[in-house]
């Protein structure tokens, strides 16, 4: 993704973001958040705790200012999204956040939503959805 793309995705509306977000993150099965000694935590205007994400390194990157200066963008599968960090999100009560800007929260769905709308996208790509695996 280059500077051009980045400055475009970052003009769209949230939901425009997150689709691009979902249809990305399947291309590439990478995940991409803010990470310095932990990872980035935001929160929505009504307290709850957001745990933001990116399909890019430059996206993340733009957003590592403020109270998130000095982190870093750190990569993850998106299988490990997918099987270990919604769920543990969803226990924890903690919120997906997709795609925040410097200036704007992310969209943030469901931990259902999200997985749903990522293993749907992965059967269009022909990828088997991890629900879909006799592991």
């Amino acid at each position: 993704m280059d500077a051009s793309d980045t400055s475009s995705v970052i003009l769209l509306p949230k939901q425009l973001r997150y689709e691009h977000f979902v249809r990305r993150v399947a291309a590439t099965g990478e995940v991409w958040g803010l990470y310095r000694d932990g990872w980035a935590i935001g929160k929505t205007d009504d307290g709850a705790l957001v745990f933001p994400l990116w399909p890019s390194s430059e996206l993340a990157r733009q957003c590592a200012v403020l109270e998130w200066e000095g982190y870093e963008p750190h990569a993850f599968a998106l299988q490990e999204l997918l099987d270990e960090l919604l769920p543990q999100l969803e226990n924890d009560g903690v919120l997906p956040g997709i795609t925040y800007t410097p200036d704007e929260y992310g969209l943030t769905p469901s931990h259902d939503q999200l997985r749903a709308d990522l293993e749907g996208r992965l059967r269009r790509y022909g990828e088997p959805a991890p629900s879909d695996r006799n592991d």
